[in-house]
């Protein structure tokens, strides 16, 4: 039974002072926190050192704040509380570094008081994936959700607070988020924002004596046309947005300008003629999911995306010309068109030489978020890029942005388990995707030479995987005498007991509906045979699996430290497997190192967006998690673990077929015993990844 007897001040100082000793000095002593920590019952001494101790471990300064602090948390809040007011400081030290930590430790009396109102208060980490589908759910480009300390957008990104409980109850609280959302949604949506002049909001502010309450006053009136926007085209979140204040009634000088801004017909110029003609007029209350305006991000944000997606179109518009026929007779080129739009939000389609070009979903969205911005899609945005004209880091960046992972050059972040904490490091790893490098080489030709009779084997194989049928006993009507039935019918009729007429045999053939995502090692530790091997499994994988029809996808992972964590395209699940695929699995060579957990991640999120009864994450490795920073030994294997844990709770079975001898200590702890495979000689592999293939599948 643990003590339950009071640690003094001199047996806690003992402690300290060896657990802090690198942030101690003769005159930076253990002392006052010691005592202010003796005054805790035992079981809060426990769990103050414990909590000590694990941020030692990651910065003993931060831990000597700690220690000054937690009697007064442990006073405030519950253990609990406590805890999360110590993570949140750590997550302030991994994202911001030593000093905000220190500040988020000595905002003890502040946290304490928000943890009070959680009965009431709503987080958006707790409700960002519902109003991420929501804001899915209206139109208009994607929009990432992010805290801000105020509703704000840039017209690529939403700033929401990171908890709301000025309301009475959670789900006011949860109603309040949801109209800002939707209020930032339509600032975006019905052209607060015009792309042809992005700084239209700055310079016109700065032309007036207060440039601040002439932004408040557009502010104020845009908020009128956008409510009368969301009356017309949403008229049930409008309700929402109106049960959450009460509106007096307008001055008298506002009233027409009001009625002005409610037309159908009324753009930002209407708002912009009022600013105009108001000016020096008192500003009603603002409404509560009114948030504010950030011209300048607004201008530096619309700038960037419209430069980068001019560049994107080009390049997709250069790339959907390979393989067409020439132009027609008498035309030097082939010429693209956007055609007329039938509203002001419906779909712009493509026209190729007048005639309606069947466009990729990724162009769609990219045409979208143009004429978003820009109401049409100018002509020079129509013109291939040339052969000097091509620009993969741009593109890649353009793309980011219209698909809503736009942030820090075009990355996404990820959290990542710390075991020790027990919690996750928020953000913490930047991942990027790229595409491999395709190779022209026979690689693959050769491939299917080598492997021939074992190619021949696999596709009747999988042939008759294709034709599988499930049989239906007691069928009314069938193929055939199900035998079983008759005799117990026959028994039913000679026992006097009415006979069932249940007398046949159907033979349905079995719909597959698989998605499977294969994860590719290319850390340095593959060169060589076992680079060579992989890439000749995902041959004799690509060729079985187009006979089988199952949708599927190859991406390599790979990357040095938490900040450079790479994605190696090879094949999208709506990619067909063609001589780009095959000349981008001949490119696939070794790299860095080997971060699982974030990989695991974020093919389990690409995966989650698949249609499917049965998905699977299988990956070929030759050894257990690793990295330059720490990402090694524990903390790795118990980080790719808890990401393991998070895609069986997603609904995806996750699989590992691994060369490395060693794998026997650790893929049973991570993977479960029955799901991960030992090959023990490298030249197996390509024999072996189909066959395993076929029995996690039938």
């Amino acid at each position: 039974m643990a003590n339950s007897q009071a640690l003094t001040a001199a047996e806690i100082e003992d402690w300290l002072d060896e657990e802090l000793d690198a942030a101690l000095s003769l005159r930076r002593t253990s002392h006052a926190a010691a005592v202010s920590l003796a005054s805790l019952a035992r079981d809060q001494q426990d769990f103050a050192r414990h909590w000590i101790a694990i941020v030692a471990k990651t910065n003993p300064e931060l831990a000597f704040h700690l220690a000054n602090r937690a009697a007064d948390g442990l006073k405030r809040m519950t253990q609990d509380d406590t805890e999360a007011w110590i993570i949140q400081a750590m997550d302030v030290y991994d994202k911001m570094g030593l000093y905000p930590a220190i500040a988020a430790l000595g905002a003890v009396e502040a946290f304490a008081t928000a943890r009070a109102e959680r009965g009431r208060a709503v987080t958006l980490e707790d409700v960002g994936p519902m109003l991420e589908l929501f804001l899915q759910a209206l139109s208009g480009r994607r929009l990432r959700l992010e805290v801000g300390e105020h509703a704000f957008t840039d017209t690529t990104r939403l700033f929401l607070p990171a908890s709301i409980a000025c309301r009475p109850t959670r789900a006011e609280n949860l109603r309040l988020y949801k109209a800002m959302a939707a209020h930032l949604w339509a600032q975006t949506w019905f052209g607060t924002f015009p792309g042809r002049d992005p700084e239209r909001l700055v310079t016109c502010c700065h032309a007036f004596p207060d440039p601040d309450y002439a932004c408040a006053l557009f502010h104020a009136l845009e908020t009128i046309r956008l409510d009368a926007c969301l009356a017309r085209e949403l008229p049930g979140l409008y309700r929402e947005l109106r049960a959450l204040h009460d509106r007096p009634p307008a001055a008298q000088a506002w009233r027409p300008w009001i009625a002005r801004l409610e037309t159908a017909d009324a753009t930002v110029d209407a708002t912009y003629d009022a600013l105009t003609a108001l000016y020096g007029e008192p500003i009603p209350e603002p409404r509560p999911y009114q948030g504010v305006l950030d011209g300048g991000a607004v201008a530096a944000a619309l700038a960037e995306r419209i430069e980068q997606e001019r560049v994107a179109l080009q390049n997709a518009l250069k790339k959907l010309l390979a393989g067409k026929m020439p132009p027609p007779p008498g035309q030097d080129e082939r010429r693209f068109a956007a055609g007329k739009e039938q509203s002001d939000h419906s779909e712009t389609t493509l026209l190729l030489d007048g005639e309606q070009l069947a466009t990729p979903p990724d162009v769609r969205a990219l045409m979208q978020s143009i004429t978003q911005d820009l109401g049409d899609i100018p002509d020079e945005y129509l013109v291939p890029a040339g052969d000097g004209g091509y620009a993969p880091e741009s593109v890649k960046k353009a793309e980011d942005v219209w698909k809503g992972t736009y942030h820090e050059e075009g990355a996404f972040l990820y959290n990542e388990w710390d075991y020790k904490r027990q919690h996750y490091r928020k953000e913490w790893c930047v991942l990027r995707e790229i595409d491999v490098h395709p190779v022209d080489e026979p690689f693959v030709a050769e491939t299917l030479r080598k492997y021939a009779g074992l190619s021949a084997r696999l596709r009747k194989t999988f042939e008759a995987l294709r034709g599988e049928h499930a049989v239906q006993r007691r069928q009314k009507h069938g193929d055939e005498i199900d035998f079983d039935a008759l005799i117990e019918g026959y028994v039913d009729l000679h026992s006097g007991r009415e006979l069932q007429d249940g007398l046949f045999l159907r033979n349905k053939r079995l719909a597959r509906n698989i998605a499977v995502m294969f994860m590719v090692d290319m850390s340095g530790s593959t060169k060589g045979w076992i680079n060579d091997a992989e890439r000749e499994s995902l041959v004799l994988l690509c060729e079985a699996l187009e006979i089988l029809g199952d949708r599927y996808a190859i991406y390599g992972f790979s990357g040095i430290t938490r900040k450079r964590c790479e994605m190696y395209r090879v094949k999208r699940f709506d990619e067909p497997y063609n001589k780009d695929v095959r000349a981008r699995i001949t490119g696939i060579k070794p790299q860095d190192y080997t971060r699982m957990g974030v990989a695991i991640r974020h093919l389990c999120g690409i995966l989650k967006g698949v249609e499917a009864r049965t998905k699977l994450l299988v990956t070929l490795s030759d050894g257990k998690p690793d990295d330059y920073d720490g990402y090694r030994g524990e903390y790795g294997i118990e980080d790719t673990r808890q990401a393991l844990l998070e895609a069986k709770r997603d609904g995806i079975h996750a699989f590992c077929i691994t060369i490395d001898t060693d794998a026997r200590d650790y893929l049973p702890h991570m993977y479960g015993a029955a799901n991960y495979a030992l090959i023990d000689d490298v030249r197996k592999l390509p024999l072996k990844v189909s066959d395993i293939y076929r029995h996690l599948t039938s």
